[in-house]
């Protein structure tokens, strides 16, 4: 059984002026999401600027997400790290918290072997009981978790089940998918790859978009899913401005940026995360209001 199919939010950490964690707009945007028809919500990410929190701040936003949810949607949390000990040590947080699965992103920096990462991630592993999905974006992290390891990782650690593929390399995608006997949930991690990834045999995507358009992402997967090929295209295109928008300074400056503009988030960035550029902002605005959600 999938851990989620469909529009998977990657749900940014709100902040206060004073650089402190938001739990009341963080309820707010949990309840947009559901609201939204949001599938799943992945917690402590990268769009919820997991590198800027420190350990207690992490699981307690966990903790909050999932009490807040209360098993209306699943609740997935970010718990990857570039020291294995330390994404042990969140991940077995996290499953305390009463997660419903993890995402763990390849280890930063260090720039692992595949036969490390195969380590990394088994070890990992076998330290939980919860479902694990891989997530590869060798743009941040400087690795690439090859197709071949993750086929081995699925097909050799029970509760490794699935990735969030974010190298935009759709070649690699179908090799793994053709590798992995099609036995892996993959879910996209571009949002303007969402429909050609389904194509080749995704259930979803774990998206930024749907922070601010979670109905919208939702119906790409849920036009796909239900057979309708041709609308799931016609409304993966018509995100492609924003999306690009979304994009043109790092994630989440423009998503937080979004929020703001939408007046449900005061905007606020920790550092070295910093305000958006006028030029850029105005091209988000106007790629918001084309696409409906301003």
């Amino acid at each position: 059984m999938s851990i989620f199919k469909g529009s998977g939010v990657a749900i940014c950490t709100p902040f206060k002026e004073d650089g402190a964690v938001d739990y009341e707009l963080f309820a707010e945007q949990i309840e947009y999401q559901i609201e939204g028809s949001t599938d799943a919500i992945i917690v402590c990410g990268t769009t919820g600027e997991s590198a800027c929190l420190d350990h207690d701040e992490h699981i307690e936003v966990i903790r909050y997400c999932v009490e807040k949810v209360n098993k209306r949607v699943p609740v997935i949390a970010g718990a990857g790290s570039n020291c294995t000990e330390t994404a042990i040590f969140l991940s077995k947080e996290a499953q305390k918290a009463g997660v419903d699965a993890l995402l763990l992103v390849t280890p930063y920096y260090n720039k692992s072997t595949q036969k490390g990462l195969i380590e990394h991630y088994s070890l990992i592993a076998e330290a939980v009981d919860i479902p694990i999905i891989l997530y590869n974006v060798p743009s941040r992290t400087g690795v690439n978790l090859t197709p071949e390891t993750m086929a081995y990782l699925v097909n050799n650690v029970k509760n490794i089940v699935g990735v969030k593929e974010a190298s935009g390399n759709i070649s690699q995608i179908a090799k793994l998918m053709s590798l992995a006997n099609k036995d892996i949930e993959l879910y996209s991690g571009n949002d303007d790859q969402i429909t050609p990834i389904l194509s080749l045999g995704g259930i979803g995507v774990i998206s930024v978009l749907a922070n601010i358009a979670p109905k919208k992402t939702h119906d790409i997967v849920d036009s796909y899913l239900k057979g309708d090929v041709k609308k799931s295209a016609e409304l993966q295109l018509e995100a492609i401005a924003l999306c690009n928008a979304l994009f043109c300074e790092v994630n989440p400056i423009p998503v937080k940026k979004a929020i703001q503009l939408q007046g449900r988030d005061r905007g606020v960035l920790r550092r070295p995360l910093c305000e958006m550029e006028p030029e850029n902002a105005k091209k988000l605005q106007k790629a918001m209001k084309e696409y409906g959600v301003l």
